[in-house]
């Protein structure tokens, strides 16, 4: 939810509250724990050192990664963003 309202307008915030609402509502929450932190931060560590990437650059990719996390619970994760979840499949594979 974050990343989503951390990139959208006013009208584009009413709808993810109602997202938020419909979610919290049917209990589709998922909260990252600390296997998933501890995960994320190795994935961006591969990645980071793969890629030469800088700690900013990797910092972006955290989000990602904890989105990615998501495959622990059997839960599919839908992005238009193939780059960046393509570098994370390397490390950490999603189907």
């Amino acid at each position: 939810m974050e990343e989503l309202y951390a990139d959208t307008d006013a009208a584009g915030a009413r709808f993810i509250e109602k997202l938020e609402r419909d979610f919290e509502r049917a209990r589709r929450v998922l909260v990252s724990n600390l296997r998933d932190w501890t995960q994320t931060g190795r994935i961006l560590a591969h990645v980071g050192a793969k890629y030469g990437l800088e700690r900013v650059e990797q910092g972006r990719l955290t989000n990602d990664a904890l989105i990615a996390s998501a495959a622990r619970c059997g839960i599919t994760v839908i992005t238009a963003n193939a780059r960046d979840f393509a570098r994370l499949d390397e490390f950490c594979p999603l189907q």
